[in-house]
């Protein structure tokens, strides 16, 4: 399939890489040119100046992107990538744009004849670079299969959940777990150390024990070397998904206490100014808090 991939930041950069190495030739398009330019000298890729034009003629248009907004204004206007797209090309969204950015998506891709497959990711940069990421599709069943060798040239584990914005819906939930068990870390890893446990041992133990999710794992240097180690999920962005995921649990009736609790607390550290600090950051500020 040709590809446009649209969005090159953390996670978009080696998931673009990935499709060029899957045999599918690219076009990228970046609101930063330098980066699309920098990367498409890399893998062999063309560079769009406009998302109109990266769609043109492209088979699927894929988005990672932060947030809906940033969604609406790539496809939206005479330089939008709706305006390009070809009848019965694919829209595959990959970012965490929940479900009503999906379906605004859904809607304005139809208009113009196109289909859309929201496809949001699980995983790190480690395993979007290793191309393992888990992806959570929804679309019709044929949409989703003529989307696959796209998707399983980024991720190692395609699950179709159902119709257009379940994928949407199942990412808000996975990371509402994420949120939950960032919160936890914090908290524990500071009372551990103001009881007088080395950080790194108490870190070890963590990934040693019943709470050794693979998120304790890979997000072991942000928590023990913040001050050296590459933002991988901005707090800002945390506190983003959170407002997602409480306006669904709102519109669905289903209470969320915990997400309640996490929107606060990174809330409070985003005033704190840790907002463009990774989400790891938490620790960081509940140090400066209490006695």
């Amino acid at each position: 399939m040709k590809v446009a991939f649209i969005g090159l930041g953390r996670m978009g950069r080696p998931m673009a890489t990935n499709v060029a190495r899957g045999g599918h030739p690219l076009i990228l398009y970046n609101r930063t040119p330098a980066a699309a330019e920098a990367l498409a000298t890399e893998i062999g890729a063309s560079v769009a100046a406009t998302a109109r034009e990266a769609a043109s003629g492209a088979d699927a248009v894929v988005t990672m992107l932060a947030d809906a907004d940033a969604l609406r204004d790539t496809y939206s206007g005479d330089d939008g990538a709706a305006a390009g797209l070809q009848p019965g090309a694919i829209a595959i969204d990959m970012g965490t744009t929940g479900p009503e950015g999906v379906a605004w998506l859904d809607e304005t891709v139809r208009g113009v004849g196109g289909t859309v497959v929201d496809a949001p990711v699980s995983g790190s940069t480690a395993t979007a670079t290793e191309g393992t990421l888990t992806i959570m599709a929804g679309g019709t069943e044929d949409d989703v299969e003529r989307a696959r060798p796209v998707l399983e040239s980024i991720g190692s584990r395609v699950y179709h959940l159902g119709a257009t914005g379940t994928g949407a819906v199942m990412k808000l939930a996975v990371n509402s777990v994420i949120f939950a068990l960032g919160q936890a870390i914090s908290e524990s890893l500071v009372l551990a150390e103001r009881a007088g446990i080395e950080r790194e041992r108490a870190y070890e133990i963590f990934e040693n024990s019943a709470v050794a999710a693979p998120m304790v794992k890979y997000r072991r240097d942000q928590y023990l070397h913040p001050e050296s180690t590459a933002v991988a999920f901005a707090m800002s962005l945390a506190r983003k998904d959170l407002l997602l995921i409480l306006d669904l649990a709102e519109s669905l009736g289903t209470p969320m206490p915990q997400a309640d609790i996490d929107l606060e607390s990174y809330g409070r550290a985003i005033d704190a100014g840790f907002g463009e600090q990774d989400m790891a950051a938490l620790a960081r500020y509940l140090r400066t808090q209490g006695t």
